[in-house]
């Protein structure tokens, strides 16, 4: 059998001095002819491999370079060196692949995540993006594992929809027909009929409205995939494809709906922290590092753990839309003039004001609710004051919105009235509303970027940063 190799961090972490093993991986470094610094992803920390003087031919040993792979078997012995307890004495060596040192882009120092954007394809094997990746995965893990203990259903739901769920349009088209000449109907506008679909299709902006249908039967489900927004924004914050969780909760409020999301957040977050310590801790550390490059008044005030321990241990600042909008009028920031968008009370917040309350005024992570019913979607509750609906957003220090939700409108007349308000067309969505006609129930249920919430656990600044292969416009490489 070829693959009886063992992990280089299961390696590390156990009793195996003495012990022959076969170890495979990528040069990081080598040294003096004699020190190989192998990684192979599993952890941080590289397992040092020590060749012999004169064990290896001058043509082997000039094909030991960095980003070049090795299968060795050896035995393992104490390290006297620094930085390791253990190292790997070869027995035999064997190069699975070359690597050009010359054209290789990873070198042994420090590039910048712009760079590495630039070779998305290589960035895995730095420190960095190893850490990110490794608890992005513990992350996507512990998602599944809260809502299997929840008693929730997984429920897929589809990534080529006719529906808008946000009705907002900015949705990728999905179509067979051909770009030039497209089938036409009388009146000039384009033929779906002859599509593959025979309507409009796109891609999914959120499986909310099929999510809601599945609570409707199963109490409670929770979708996790990949959703698509045509959105121009060329941001730190936005990307084109993301993945988002979405539960949809049967017999819930609006306070039901905080207290699971806020409850879900740390469950994830506590994960991470058990699981990936190690990681977290080099993240922080590099946080530290490319913070001294700002002025002191831009630098975090905790630093990467202490604030994902705050997070855990304190509870989410719980306020109205009316009362954050008071709190921004009432600052300092918008008294020096400070922001750059206007705030009164009816606007849509903006990243400004979100991380205003979150890092400047509470210091905590903070669940706004009571949204004016105009900046939000056709399916949320409506108030009795007839201005608000049940909505929340949690917002958290960094980047501002995090997860949004709301209770849904459960009653069918007012449902069908807001969605001819919002020319939602009510026809087409016979089906959804199904749900209302028959054995309606209060209901509620969120959405959360998974992109956002790995962004706020690494401490990274860019989502670019935390997703393999970034989607954002006039960029589809890979």
């Amino acid at each position: 059998m070829f693959n009886n190799r063992v992990k280089i961090k299961a390696l590390l972490a156990g009793d195996t001095i003495g012990q022959e093993v076969t170890v495979m991986g990528w040069v990081r470094t080598f040294r003096n002819n004699q020190f190989i610094a192998l990684n192979d992803g599993s952890t941080n920390n590289n397992l040092q491999i020590v060749v012999e003087l004169g064990q290896l031919d001058d043509a082997t040993l000039k094909r030991i370079t960095t980003g070049a792979s090795l299968r060795v078997t050896g035995e393992v012995v104490a390290s006297v060196g620094k930085g390791q307890t253990v190292e790997v004495k070869a027995k035999q060596l064997d190069i699975l692949g070359d690597s050009d040192a010359e054209k290789y882009p990873l070198q042994p120092k420090r590039h910048s995540p712009e760079f590495l954007r630039e070779i998305a394809h290589l960035r895995f094997r730095t420190n960095t993006f190893g850490a990110i990746f490794r608890v992005r995965h513990s992350l996507a893990f512990a998602v599944h594992k809260f809502f299997n203990e929840q008693g929730f259903v997984y429920l897929h739901t589809p990534i080529i929809t006719s529906s808008d769920a946000e009705g907002a349009g900015e949705m990728f088209r999905v179509t067979t027909l051909p770009a030039t000449n497209p089938p036409l109907n009388d009146d000039g506008s384009v033929n779906f009929k002859e599509d593959f679909f025979g309507k409009s299709t796109n891609l999914t902006v959120s499986g909310q409205l099929e999510g809601e249908l599945g609570a409707m039967a199963f109490s409670e489900i929770y979708t996790f995939g990949p959703t698509f927004r045509a959105e121009n924004s060329n941001t730190t914050r936005h990307l084109a494809e993301f993945w988002m969780i979405e539960p949809e909760m049967a017999f819930y409020d609006l306070e039901d709906n905080m207290d699971l999301a806020e409850k879900f957040i740390k469950y994830i977050i506590q994960y991470a922290m058990d699981h990936n310590r190690e990681d977290l801790e080099f993240l922080a550390q590099r946080l530290v590092e490319e913070e001294k490059q700002l002025p002191q008044d831009k630098r975090s005030e905790l630093g990467l753990i202490e604030k994902l321990e705050f997070v855990l241990n304190n509870g989410f600042e719980r306020i109205t839309y009316t009362e954050a909008i008071d709190i921004l009028l009432n600052s300092p920031a918008y008294k020096k003039k400070k922001f750059q968008y206007e705030v009164k009370w009816g606007i849509d917040m903006q990243s400004e004001h979100e991380r205003y309350l979150v890092e400047k005024h509470f210091k905590k992570p903070v669940i706004v609710t009571n949204y004016p019913k105009d900046i939000k979607s056709f399916y949320m509750r409506q108030n009795d004051d007839g201005k608000t609906v049940a909505a929340m957003d949690i917002l958290a220090p960094g980047i501002g919105e995090i997860v949004g939700g709301s209770q849904r409108e459960e009653r069918l007349e007012l449902l069908e009235q807001r969605m001819r308000e919002m020319h939602v067309p009510v026809e087409e969505m016979s089906w959804y509303l199904d749900t209302r006609r028959f054995g309606t129930v209060p209901h509620a249920g969120f959405g959360l970027g998974f992109e956002r919430i790995v962004l706020f656990v690494t401490g990274m600044t860019n989502i670019r940063d935390v997703i393999a292969f970034a989607r954002t416009p006039k960029n589809c490489e890979f």
